[in-house]
């Protein structure tokens, strides 16, 4: 296995995992690193989803979340100083935002530029870059400015050989590290043969490192034949894909291990990494691969370490202090709650016994994602989550969960310590003024056919406005 030096990535004489949407999840990558890869890049990533991700630090992983929860983007210290984040955007900026998200946690960051699939090109991206050179050298020369990982791209080659090496000139002086090249124009497909010539001229008109790519079907079989794609392309390096996919130990230079034994070892980084749910992994292990042992050691290893973070408190959960804001990364996940019990009802209750101004609400959503982030202020004070929540009730109770646990004060989890405030709201309540028989049996089925957290809600409205939401009052 290549031992990873310190500094900026190489890429000349390299074989590479090349970027491949489904397939090159974390569990293939490590896998080609394993069998001998050099360096292995991510499925692309499209920018205008990635974007709005958050960062979430597990057992054995870094997750770059959505808004909606999907993981878009998962790696590990093992692969840190040799996978490249691929991205597919149309957009300077938004990219630039992308890179400086992931570079603390990636090697280099790669643009795509030679997807053909129409949900790439219908937004500009993908191999739409090819015939607007201007967005291009934009793109490419806001990120080799804007952050400090080396920045490549990756395209097809263009209908007449002058294009395609003017356009690479161009490119290289962007400033990027490397350029990949896929043999084959943008209306071609695996079944065409593999423009070795295109690769070569582009490799003798340029002074940076040039990576085959697109040999697979053609002439890439075994771990020899990397270096004769290499020589035929006159490239510095070889990036593979559907060899790779077919078999990523063609990478191993004491050669070819069998599917199987692949299979196997798939499956191992599948359990360690939980990147498939715990039932599906239960039944590969016990019934398909006679994994069980390694299946169950693996499962007490992981809940063992969780308890020890759990014990030892979660440092990640710290207030950060700026101005009159306090922020804290948490989210409102409602199964730790009882049944209508919420973090907002503790926290007016708590306003009220301390004789304190009613917590005002504001909440702002994002327009690109249509997510919330709600602010409550109290005693003159702000809280708010610095995680963007799907819905503005979550938001909320974000944000007073964010207050509760500055001050130290109960938020009414399930197997929190009993306070006492919301039941003697309830007891309070049951002493109001006497209502008549009508009056109070509508009460009851008003109460009975609206939940308390949606009568809470109820309480607390507001207009969302041109993304933004104005303040309410609970």
């Amino acid at each position: 296995m290549m031992t990873v030096m310190m500094g900026r990535l190489c890429f000349a004489h390299k074989t590479a995992l090349a970027p491949m949407v489904r397939v090159g999840t974390l569990p293939m990558r490590l896998l080609a690193l394993d069998y001998g890869a050099d360096i292995v890049y991510c499925e692309v990533r499209m920018d205008i989803y990635t974007h709005t991700c958050h960062i979430s630090v597990h057992l054995n992983t870094v997750d770059f979340v959505a808004p909606d929860e999907r993981v878009m983007f998962r790696t590990c210290s093992k692969e840190k100083g040799r996978v490249v984040f691929q991205m597919g955007t149309a957009d300077p900026e938004r990219a630039l935002v992308v890179a400086k998200l992931v570079e603390n946690d990636v090697a280099a960051v790669d643009v795509n530029m030679g997807c053909p699939k129409e949900y790439s090109t219908k937004g500009g991206m993908g191999s739409a870059l090819l015939s607007d050179p201007e967005k291009i050298e934009a793109i490419l020369s806001t990120l080799v400015n804007g952050i400090s990982k080396p920045v490549t791209c990756k395209i097809r080659i263009l209908s007449t050989l002058e294009d395609t090496v003017n356009l690479v000139k161009r490119i290289e002086k962007t400033g990027v590290a490397a350029i990949a090249v896929h043999g084959r124009m943008k209306e071609e497909r695996p079944r065409h043969p593999v423009h070795c010539d295109y690769i070569q001229a582009v490799a003798e008109s340029v002074s940076i490192p040039v990576i085959a790519n697109g040999g697979s079907s053609d002439i890439v079989k075994t771990f020899e034949d990397i270096e004769k794609f290499r020589a035929a392309a006159g490239a510095s390096s070889v990036m593979l894909a559907r060899a790779a996919m077919w078999n990523p130990s063609i990478f191993r230079q004491q050669g070819a291990l069998s599917v199987e034994e692949v299979m196997e070892d798939y499956i191992r980084y599948v359990i360690s990494l939980l990147c498939m749910s715990v039932f599906c992994m239960s039944v590969l292990c016990s019934e398909v691969f006679g994994m069980t042992d390694f299946y169950n050691k693996t499962k007490a290893e992981l809940e063992a370490r969780k308890a020890a973070l759990q014990t030892n408190g979660d440092q990640t959960e710290q207030p950060t202090h700026e101005d009159d804001l306090i922020t804290m990364p948490v989210r409102f996940e409602r199964r730790d709650y009882p049944p209508q019990i919420t973090p907002k009802m503790y926290l007016l209750e708590w306003s009220r016994k301390e004789k304190l101004d009613q917590p005002v609400y504001e909440t702002e959503q994002r327009t690109q994602d249509r997510a919330f982030q709600s602010t409550v202020i109290i005693d003159n004070k702000k809280y708010r989550s610095a995680l963007w929540e799907k819905s503005k009730k979550f938001a909320e109770q974000a944000a007073a969960i964010v207050c509760l646990r500055t001050l130290g004060l109960p938020e009414g989890r399930i197997g929190e310590e009993h306070s006492g405030l919301v039941n003697k709201r309830k007891r309070d309540d049951k002493k109001c003024a006497a209502l008549d028989d009508s009056e109070s049996a509508a009460r009851k089925r008003h109460t009975s056919e609206v939940p308390q957290e949606e009568e809470e809600e109820m309480i607390c409205r507001t207009k969302v406005v041109n993304g933004v939401c104005g303040q309410t009052t609970r």
